[in-house]
């Protein structure tokens, strides 16, 4: 038992278009009129806290719902704040941050504009009476947790930034945990998910009104919110209408057990959820109960039962719904339904470590039934004997960890667009820069990130290798490849990943001992390729 410390996020890149705005802009969704802030000193304009729907407050775990029209101008001013409780009115939220300069000269644009920045629930942006060029500007939408955080834990300024003011970054606030997950009939299966579809089509609606291009959005994740990223790519068997978004970024790509929403683990959930809050009445009128009952009580029931799961997952997770999820995601990625037309995708070396107690002495095979339930004891052995030649039982148990839940379901979805991805591996291998852990690399795109699990400093703080790192991202998102850089960098050329044996290459991001940054190509591991086929051949036991 352990409290997870797997999180989420979300980020949508949305390209520009030719727009007039003025730092004062008022912004007219129809359903409400927003006026944005600015710094000064950054030429930053802010949309925080834009109500991109309107909580089910009288009919708690129901569907989202267009929000409420409001006649008077409102003003953002600050961010959301980080909810433990993960109850509180502000799920549906954006924040808005658009940053672009007067004279500042993109490389793929014609002549001289400003940009814009969207991030998440936030937009960061100077808004100046100049035309921006619609073939400019992205966005970038960035998901974060299944159970905890928020956007004002995500800086999009510095994506911004770092973009030298190409991308435009948002950043979502969704429904979470017992909010967000939890399943019933009568209920919103998958309550989280739907909320992060309803803000895409926010902004597949409303980019525009900000500067942005609805046909340039790139969906980035990182963990749990990579997770997310899988679950928007295969929802409704690949034919969501319209296009939400043209490219996919994951980074540390979680997938846990995914079970059909009615099957014996999602309902004992439910079952315990209700037991614990005093619902279970056994007259079928559970669901109806928990709507009706404090929601500081369930905030209290979310976080116990998170402290109880199994160390270093999740117990709110989404479920095969049979509308916005049809299968599972390892059968919807091997027959190709997707939506997105490309994608890039990262590790890090040392996923499992921290998710692990290195504290434990383990038994192999019972840790493999323990992470996997259905696992039968064959399979665990089998399981066991995969890991065996990989170090002490400690060691073995971390890789199960890192490789069956973040670093197999990204090649996974690699081998999904063949000839249409990137692979990169951030601190790889054993030589990488340490620790590589589950995490790490969030400091490489928020320099400001502080917020649990992860508030650790960078562990290799080189400018040029920062750049170089986050310049892949970023280029991707804007231009569909990391190669058609938005700033120089010393990254080599980033060829697509494909299976085929002289494909099957990714970018390392490492360092030497001599502490200069070494970034190359190498080859997809053989020996790790063969484990993840070997989790593939599992996944109606694993629930992937």
């Amino acid at each position: 038992m352990g409290l997870s410390l797997l999180h989420a996020a979300l980020t949508f890149l949305v390209g520009i278009r030719t727009v007039q705005a003025e730092s004062t802009s008022v912004v007219d969704l129809g359903y409400a009129k927003y006026q944005g802030t600015t710094d000064g000193d950054l030429k930053i304009a802010s949309f925080q806290g834009i109500r991109y729907a309107a909580p089910p407050a009288d009919k708690r775990l129901s569907h989202a719902r267009t929000p409420t029209v409001f006649n008077n101008r409102l003003t953002t001013r600050v961010y959301l704040e980080h909810r433990p409780g993960i109850h509180s009115l502000s799920w549906m939220m954006i924040s808005l941050k658009i940053a672009y300069s007067l004279a500042y000269t993109l490389r793929i644009c014609t002549r001289k504009n400003p940009f814009r920045q969207l991030s998440g629930f936030t937009v960061e942006g100077s808004i100046f009476p100049q035309p921006i060029d619609r073939n400019c500007l992205r966005a970038w939408v960035y998901i974060h947790s299944y159970i905890w955080g928020a956007a004002s834990d995500y800086n999009g300024t510095e994506l911004v930034l770092e973009s030298g003011r190409n991308v435009v970054a948002v950043t979502i606030q969704y429904r979470l945990g017992v909010f967000g997950q939890q399943v019933k009939d009568g209920g919103a299966l998958n309550a989280g998910l739907l909320d992060q579809d309803f803000a895409l089509r926010w902004v597949n609606k409303h980019i525009r009104k900000f500067g942005g291009n609805p046909d340039k959005v790139a969906i980035w994740g990182e963990s749990a919110g990579a997770g997310s990223v899988i679950q928007h790519i295969i929802a409704r068997d690949g034919r969501t209408e319209p296009q939400l978004f043209r490219a996919g970024i994951t980074s540390s790509t979680y997938l846990p057990p995914q079970y059909l929403y009615n099957d014996r683990i999602p309902q004992a959930i439910f079952n315990e959820v209700a037991s614990q809050a005093g619902c279970a009445t056994g007259k079928g009128e559970e669901l109806d109960c928990l709507r009706e009952i404090d929601a500081a009580l369930l905030e209290e029931i979310n976080l116990s039962l998170i402290v109880a799961g199994f160390q270093g997952t999740s117990i709110f997770v989404p479920v095969v719904d049979g509308l916005f999820l049809t299968q599972s995601p390892t059968k919807a990625l091997s027959q190709r339904k997707l939506n997105g037309d490309i994608l890039l995708s990262i590790t890090n070396s040392n996923e499992g470590f921290i998710l692990v107690n290195q504290t434990w002495e383990y038994d192999v095979t019972e840790y493999a039934q323990n992470l996997f339930p259905l696992l039968g004891f064959k399979q665990s052995k089998v399981i066991a004997s995969a890991y065996q030649s990989l170090g002490t039982p400690l060691e073995q148990v971390t890789a199960i960890m890192g490789e069956s839940l973040f670093v197999c379901p990204t090649y996974l979805l690699l081998e999904a667009f063949p000839g249409e991805s990137y692979k990169s591996v951030s601190m790889q291998g054993e030589l990488a820069i340490p620790p590589g852990y589950h995490g790490d690399d969030l400091y490489y795109y928020f320099p400001s990130y502080t917020a649990f699990p992860f508030p650790r400093p960078k562990t290799y703080n080189n400018t040029a290798f920062i750049n170089a790192f986050n310049q892949g991202f970023l280029s991707f998102a804007a231009n569909l490849d990391p190669n058609s850089k938005l700033r120089p960098s010393t990254t080599p050329h980033w060829r697509m990943w494909s299976k085929a044996t002289d494909l099957n290459v990714e970018m390392v991001f490492n360092r030497t001992e001599e502490g200069e940054p070494w970034i190359e190509e190498r080859p997809s591991p053989y020996a790790l390729l063969n484990r993840c086929e070997l989790w593939k051949s599992l996944h109606e036991l694993t629930g992937q």
